[in-house]
């Protein structure tokens, strides 16, 4: 009887879980996932340099060397620059990155299990003054504690999505719309600069329609998004849409050239202190 009483209460308990996952593409290796893996055929370059660095609070000293971002990862948790709570960093591209046909950049972290997700705000440059923001979605409601779970299905447009060996990708032309890009302040041909800007998890932080993000806080020494790679992609096609209109939409816009931007939704931290035909998991083979 107890073990009957168990099983429901699982049954029960993964029901629930499945009812609440959120909209957007799930964990590395399932059905649905966006995640590009860090052998991919489509790689055709990784970031080459870095420049303004800003490690925010709690990275200790042994974190802080950019150049481990530099180059392809080499599979291990440690391959990595931390950026500390809400620190920066912009990675160089010999190679300018091109907004082609489907995903353009992949972003790699180092997170040892799916939910344990450390987020950060993309911004991309073609001449390293002017910034624009990809818009991002988090849908995760309460606060999250420094071992705690983020449903990858409640993110979008956030780097840190995916589990170490996996890549969040980005796609150029999802910025066309914005303001510096219309009026050619940013080129999407010709990208230069990947900036990141780690996520206070507290909340402080706002996705771009200013609902909070909430992602593992606090956390120590290794604080933040740990930046493992950032791939160049001859563009991966993108899987056809899951939702039908349910998952939240973003329409606000960066600022130009700085941390945040105003109405744009942001975290403004002081950081000195394959064919269409093809699922997307067939794509990744």
């Amino acid at each position: 009887m107890k073990r009957a009483i168990a099983l429901m209460m699982v049954l029960c308990l993964l029901s629930a879980a499945e009812s609440s996952a959120g909209p957007y593409p799930p964990a590395a290796g399932e059905t649905g996932s966006t995640a590009v893996p860090s052998d991919h055929q489509a790689i055709v370059a990784w970031a080459s340099g870095w420049e303004d660095y800003v490690p925010g609070p709690e990275a200790d000293a042994v974190w802080q060397t950019p150049d481990k971002a530099v180059g392809p990862p080499d599979g291990t948790v440690y391959d990595v620059v931390c950026l500390g709570r809400g620190g920066r960093l912009t990675m160089t591209f010999n190679t300018p990155i091109s907004d082609r046909t489907g995903w353009d950049f992949a972003v790699f972290e180092n997170g040892f299990r799916d939910t344990f997700l450390e987020l950060a705000y993309v911004e991309v440059s073609s001449d390293g003054v002017n910034f624009v923001r990809f818009d991002s979605v988090s849908l995760t409601a309460l606060p999250v504690n420094g071992f705690g779970a983020v449903d990858p299905t409640d993110v979008d447009g956030l780097a840190g999505k995916y589990r170490l060996g996996y890549g969040t990708p980005f796609d150029l032309s999802d910025l066309a719309g914005k303001p510096e890009v219309i009026a050619n302040r940013v080129d999407l041909t010709s990208i230069t600069r990947v900036r990141f800007i780690d996520i206070v998890g507290d909340g402080s932080c706002q996705d771009t329609d200013g609902r909070p993000i909430h992602d593992p806080y606090p956390t120590y020494q290794s604080a933040g998004l740990d930046l493992n790679a950032v791939a160049v992609l001859s563009g991966i096609p993108k899987p056809a849409p899951t939702t039908t209109g349910d998952a939240p939409t973003s329409s606000g816009e960066a600022g130009v050239g700085e941390i945040g931007g105003p109405g744009g939704g942001g975290c403004f931290v002081d950081a000195a202190g394959g064919g269409a035909s093809l699922s997307w998991n067939e794509n990744l083979k």
